[in-house]
């Protein structure tokens, strides 16, 4: 979320929208100072981390200070002057993009947050801001900080990437995904999914993929609720598929069963370890450690295996690097499922330990079971 002081016009519910942003320069005060975000930015570094920020250039509070202290075309406004609002955003004010002052001053807003240490901007609703400005402020601010800087978009354009942005929201495989634990769809139409995907999107372009975000949780549900007993099997394949970068909402990590109230304050109480926190490092640490499994032109080459050994219900595939071959198995189904590995090969789990091969026996999926396999 936005980590910005949000307007107090149009707010709704008694918290208000993060993405109703009144001053882009001013730290929300329920989050602390900007003294209090230094000191944030400067231990995630020391541990290793990378701090991006929700960056949302779509639009602004409609009390936010350029409404009043800045020309009027800043903004889009309707015929009596007043600014105007998207969808049911009754809570914001659409910026004019015409206008090459206001640019300016969104570029230099996202200065003062990279000469603060910031690694990079997870862009709200980056689709709805012209793409001639994305080209120019990315390239700018990579040209002036770092070229590693990161870019993610909130959208699935796939002139995102020619603008510049590493990674876009992959919301068509989100969606799928849903329909495969409800049993609306299936192994072949993940296959086609990843082939059209490939053909659309740049070899080094990361896709986020997801189980649950914000909106989803908020609106949709959370995984459990969407995707019953599936909804480990579809994260796993989050950290497993070509050029997935996967992301992990507040409360997954320990399988938190909640719908978050969007517009009031409803946090997380309990951050006990749980199941799914075991389940969780178990994938980041399989992610990390295997280059396989890296997106990116870095990343391992993708393989569908069909073979007579696969069953019907069970999508397998294959990623490769020159150091290693992985194999996934995951069981679109309710039912127990045998696999019989082809021969002559020899597998080990990665999870269990367990060795697979011609002479011993074969992996025996659960339901909505899965598992990855390190050719040995």
């Amino acid at each position: 979320m936005p980590i910005y002081e949000i307007g107090q016009k149009g707010r709704k519910g008694t918290l208000g929208s993060y993405y109703a942003i009144k001053d882009y320069k001013t730290p929300n005060p329920e989050f602390g100072t900007l003294d209090d975000f230094d000191a944030f930015v400067a231990e995630a570094h020391r541990l290793g981390l990378r701090v991006i920020l929700d960056w949302v250039a779509n639009h602004t509070s409609p009390d936010a200070a350029w409404v009043t202290d800045k020309p009027a075309d800043w903004y889009y406004r309707d015929s009596l002057g007043n600014t105007i609002v998207e969808y049911d955003w009754t809570d914001i004010a659409k910026l004019n993009y015409g206008n090459a002052d206001m640019r300016s001053a969104m570029q230099d807003a996202m200065r003062f947050w990279l000469d603060r240490g910031v690694d990079g901007f997870r862009c709200d609703m980056a689709s709805l801001v012209p793409q001639d400005f994305w080209t120019e402020t990315i390239s700018a601010l990579r040209s002036e900080y770092r070229q590693e800087l990161y870019f993610l978009a909130e959208g699935e354009e796939t002139w995102l990437h020619d603008a510049g942005f590493d990674a876009s929201y992959s919301w068509r495989l989100h969606h799928l995904l849903n329909d495969i634990a409800q049993g609306k769809a299936g192994v072949e139409e993940l296959k086609q999914y990843i082939a059209e995907d490939a053909e659309l999107f740049p070899k080094d372009a990361f896709r986020l993929m997801f189980t649950s975000n914000h909106d989803e949780n908020s609106w949709a549900g959370t995984e459990f609720e969407r995707m019953g007993p599936a909804a480990p099997l579809m994260a796993m394949l989050t950290y497993t598929l070509p050029q997935g970068q996967p992301l992990i909402y507040t409360g997954q990590e320990i399988g938190f069963r909640h719908r978050f109230l969007f517009f009031e304050k409803d946090p997380v109480r309990c951050w006990n370890a749980t199941p799914e926190t075991e389940f969780y490092t178990r994938l980041n640490s399989i992610r990390h450690s295997h280059s396989a499994l890296r997106s990116g032109e870095k990343g391992g080459e993708y393989a569908v295996v069909e073979d007579q050994w696969v069953p019907e219900n069970v999508f397998a595939f294959t990623r490769s690097d020159r150091r290693e071959t992985l194999m996934i198995l995951a069981n679109f189904s309710g039912e127990y499922t045998e696999c019989a590995l082809p021969d002559a090969q020899r597998w080990q789990d990665l999870v269990t330990g367990e060795l697979f091969d011609e002479e011993l026996n074969c992996p025996v999926l659960s339901p909505w079971g899965w598992r990855i396999l390190e050719l040995k």
